[in-house]
Formats: structure tokens, C-alpha cells, sequence
């Protein structure tokens, strides 16, 4: 058994063993008239909850196809983390008071295969699975800040990279070089590629950020301005009030409140949404294949 398999074990022995603890202080299922068997029937849940976990993680590998991975993110992981417990909590509730029904019927003062039953054991493991969420990430945050750190790393890596593709790319462009950005009223905005930094949305209105020139305001929303820029790619959602464009990024770094791109030329720090993560990894290291089989535009048309 490696590190890792024995790592997540001990882990999910461990949180087992915490919901197992908090049933007996609390006492939720009202187990009575059993004496020291009582502490049987808790390592009999614990028990199950421990198998409920692989029963979890085999339907999140093997039905829903999310396999454990730490080389797709933080993101990625948080949102695993997630999944595992919105399907782990429901299920480990639904086989206690199935064990209980049929074990322990008439030494509990309430039946728990009945709904309100089912509910009430819910909510206790609900609680326990919050608090035990919290503890872990607490334990593990120096993990994540140097996963987080290294994905950082790899992106700035990606984004050297393509951005010289995109320089060696200048003979294959067919784009055009500048587009007209019109807003659902009669103000529209000349926008040059080469010299687009970023798009931000403000209320009704999007604000066209340029090189060396003010910022221009039209009403527009920022999935029409996603539209018109489709067949640039290296021009991306980075969150759901950005677009910003790639090859004018200076580098990707890691803040307090989370993952930001700084921009060329000027000073400003874009938010990066973890929902957008994934999408700019993947414009990064796709782009030699887009070169191909998107007829890329070169570094005038983009950079």
C-alpha cells in the first residue's frame, strides 16, 4: 500500500470515527436498553461508514467518471471533495437506519427508516460532515498552498510558451487584425487586436480596456463580447465579469483572495475564477493544435 492509498485510509478511518463519536455524545438515535453493547453497535457504523466511502469514491470513479487526480488542480480536487460529500453524507445516513431498522428496532424511541427519521440521522451526519470538511482542509492547507503554488508554476510555463507559438504563428493568420464592438444601442468601439488588454462588465455595460488608450464603455453584456471574439482563442473568460486577452498576460499569480493575471503594460491584477481555471489551462496547452485546425491569428492579430 503507497503513501497515498494509506494516506486516504487513515483519513477516512479517521472521519468515520468523528461522526461515530459525535452520534454517542449526542445521541441522536436515542439507543437504549443495550448497555456496553451499545459500543458494538457504534463500531458496527463505523464500520459503515468507512465501506460507504469506497462504495463514494467507486461511483464518483466508475459511474460518474471522476477519478481522484492531483495533477488537474486545486479546483479540480475542491470540487471532487464536493461531490464526494454531497453523495458520501445522503448514503452513510440511508445504511444506518437501515442497520437500525432491522438491528435495533425497539431499542431506539423512534423508527429511523421512516422519513422523518431518515431526515433527522441527515442532518446529524450533515453537520458532522461540515465540521469535518473544515478540519481537513485546516490539516492539509500547506498541501494545497504548494499544489496551488506548482500549478501556478506550470501555467506560467504554458504561457512563456504559448506566447512565443503565437509570434511563430504571424504567416497563418486569416483573422482580422481589427473589429468593430457594437453594444445593443448605436455606440460601438474599434477594437485592435494587438492592442486589446481586457474586457470587464459593469452592470449592463462592458469596459473595453486598450493599449494606451481610456477605457471605452458600451452596453453590451460580456457573452456578446465572448461571441464576436470566438475564433481568438488566446482571448478567454477568466471570470464571469473578465475577458481578457492571453497573450497580454505577464504572468499568473497566486494572492490571498485567490488566482489573479497580471497584465502587460500596466498595473492592474484580473481575478480568476476556479470555475475558469480549466478553461485557460486548456486554451494554454492547446493552442499548437488550434494553430492547426483554427487558423490562429498572429501576434499582430493577438498579442
Amino acid at each position: 500500500m503507497n503513501n497515498r492509498y494509506r494516506e486516504t485510509l487513515i483519513t477516512r478511518c479517521t472521519s468515520a470515527a468523528f461522526a461515530t463519536l459525535a452520534f454517542a455524545v449526542f445521541k441522536p438515535l436515542e439507543i437504549k436498553t443495550l448497555g456496553a453493547s451499545v459500543y458494538l453497535h457504534l463500531f458496527v457504523i463505523w464500520i459503515l461508514g468507512v465501506a460507504t466511502c469506497y462504495v463514494t469514491e467507486g461511483i464518483l470513479r466508475y459511474v460518474l467518471r471522476i477519478p481522484s487526480s492531483l495533477e488537474k488542480g486545486v479546483g479540480y480536487i475542491i470540487r471532487r471533495n464536493l461531490a464526494f460529500q454531497l453523495i458520501n453524507t445522503p448514503l452513510v445516513a440511508l445504511y444506518i437506519c437501515v442497520y437500525l431498522h432491522f438491528v435495533l428496532l425497539g431499542h431506539t424511541d423512534y423508527d429511523p427508516l421512516t422519513f422523518s427519521g431518515y431526515i433527522r440521522t441527515l442532518i446529524m451526519l450533515a453537520f458532522c460532515s461540515f465540521a469535518i470538511g473544515l478540519y481537513w482542509r485546516f490539516k492539509f492547507r500547506a498541501r494545497f498552498l504548494e499544489l496551488e503554488l506548482e500549478e501556478v508554476r506550470s501555467m506560467n510555463d504554458s504561457l512563456v510558451k504559448t506566447q512565443e507559438e503565437a509570434r511563430k504563428a504571424e504567416e497563418k493568420s486569416s483573422l482580422k487584425e481589427e473589429i468593430i464592438l457594437s453594444g445593443s444601442t448605436s455606440e460601438a468601439v474599434r477594437i485592435k487586436i494587438s492592442d486589446l488588454l481586457y474586457i470587464e462588465a459593469v452592470g449592463n455595460y462592458i469596459k473595453v480596456y486598450q493599449m494606451g488608450q481610456d477605457c471605452a464603455l458600451i452596453r453590451s453584456t460580456l457573452s456578446q463580447a465572448e461571441e464576436v471574439f470566438k475564433d481568438y482563442p488566446m482571448i478567454t473568460r477568466c471570470h464571469r465579469a473578465f475577458l481578457v486577452n492571453l497573450i497580454q498576460v505577464e504572468r499568473i499569480e497566486v494572492k490571498p483572495g485567490g488566482m489573479t493575471l497580471k497584465i502587460k503594460q500596466v498595473n492592474d491584477f484580473i481575478p480568476v475564477s476556479r470555475s475558469h481555471v480549466t478553461g485557460i489551462k486548456s486554451s494554454l496547452k492547446n493552442f499548437d493544435d488550434r494553430i492547426v485546425t483554427s487558423r490562429i491569428c498572429s501576434p499582430q492579430d493577438i498579442s
